[in-house]
């Protein structure tokens, strides 16, 4: 399996765990541990401006269906 394969798999499997459970991945869940992590690692790469061209509108995607299913305190 070729990187971009990788990161496009990667991509899909937190986006259909986000539509399905309505929230973001946790990073104490064991299996949602991975995507969680390789979420945090694509928005470093972004953040300093590693991320590759063409993977950068596809993150902003996720970043914005992440910013729906934000956590909200509910003691506020």
């Amino acid at each position: 399996m070729a990187q971009d394969e990788r990161w496009m798999a990667n991509w899909k499997e937190v986006i259909t765990f986000m539509e399905v459970n309505k929230r973001r991945p946790s990073k104490f869940g064991d299996e949602e541990r991975g995507m969680r992590n390789w979420w945090k690692h694509q928005q470093k790469l972004l953040n300093a401006w590693e991320l590759i061209e063409d993977r950068v509108e596809m993150f902003n995607e996720l970043l914005q269906l992440g910013e729906k299913y934000r956590h909200k305190n509910q003691y506020v």
